[in-house]
């Protein structure tokens, strides 16, 4: 049957996390509504997560991977997984687990009347200063983007593919991609979804990354907003 979800992972210096993530993938691939594929993005690791990946993707036959050069960012990252994807949907989900890809199918549920669907991480296993200050953060953002999200730092989504290979790519638009799909008039919707504590690796976002960062960005995505061009083909020959 053809795949009709790639589930993007990106991946930065995960290496303890790679063989739980195996395992948790392999098991929401055979309990998704949806035949999926799993698609293992590099971003320039400099542990041994390569070596782990491509061990993975020589025994499960629905892993995929593509690495890159060198460390490019979270955005990039998660761009190249939309530049690649060849299924009706693509869905993202960090490799430390603090999600879990068993929620992709609550998503999933939502799929027929929107064109994505994000998680809103609810009771987060995270620290005191993480919480405030990715609070502080997604209201700045609702502030210029009035995009209704409460949580767009979530790493669950599933986004139409077509919808995402059109959203305009910059460091940080992780955080943007509801409102990047209003600018489409695309629908949006969050979901409850489960939170975990991190259970191996390092954080990758300190306090820059995840307040003084995103207040930079929300100017950025003013400026592309009013240039933003959005068609529609009525017919063509």
């Amino acid at each position: 049957m053809a795949y009709q979800l790639t589930v993007i992972v990106p991946i930065y210096n995960e290496e303890e996390n790679l063989y739980r993530l195996e395992k948790e993938l392999g098991a929401f691939l055979k309990e998704s509504i949806i035949p999926a594929k799993i698609l293992l993005v590099n971003d320039g690791s400099k542990d041994d997560s390569q070596s782990f990946i491509e061990q993975i993707c020589g025994r499960q036959k629905d892993f995929y991977y593509i690495s890159f050069e060198k460390n490019c960012g979270l955005s990039a990252a998660i761009k190249a997984g939309f530049d690649y994807a060849d299924t009706e949907w693509v869905g993202y989900i960090d490799a430390d687990l603090q999600t879990t890809p068993e929620d992709f199918n609550r998503l999933l549920e939502y799929r027929n009347k929107y064109e994505l669907v994000t998680g809103v991480r609810t009771e987060r296993k995270d620290s005191f200063v993480k919480n405030m200050s990715s609070l502080i953060a997604n209201g700045i953002r609702r502030t210029f983007t009035h995009d209704g999200m409460d949580d767009t730092g979530c790493p669950l989504k599933i986004i139409r593919t077509d919808v995402a290979k059109r959203i305009p790519m910059f460091k940080g638009l992780h955080r943007f991609l509801p409102a990047m799909v209003l600018l489409q008039q695309g629908k949006i919707i969050q979901i409850p979804v489960r939170h975990f504590p991190r259970m191996a690796g390092l954080a990758k976002f300190g306090l820059w990354n995840r307040l003084i960062s995103p207040l930079m960005d929300c100017f950025a995505y003013l400026w592309m907003k009013k240039r933003y061009i959005n068609y529609r083909v009525r017919k063509s020959k």
